[in-house]
């Protein structure tokens, strides 16, 4: 039975790590659609985003999903991107 759960929890962690994987590109990809539209934000706001834009993907290229996400996620929250 112990063997089961721990097949199970690796199956898990495999599987969700690259879901994670899968949303960093799509959180990625809104930024940068939004930054092309020239969104009505200050030049110091649009800096900022693009240095999380590019630490977000940083930590994607590292393997670390929840840091990026979390790191894309506050430059959304400025651009106002969902």
């Amino acid at each position: 039975m112990k063997l089961r759960h721990f097949i199970a929890m690796v199956c898990l962690l495999i599987f969700s790590s690259g879901a994670f994987a899968y949303r960093c590109s799509i959180d990625m990809r809104k930024i940068d659609e939004a930054l092309a539209k020239k969104p009505a934000i200050t030049e110091a706001q649009e800096t900022e985003v693009r240095k999380l834009r590019a630490e977000g993907e940083t930590l994607h290229e590292k393997g670390k999903h929840q840091e990026a996400l979390e790191t894309l996620h506050k430059a959304m929250e400025i651009l106002g991107v969902q």
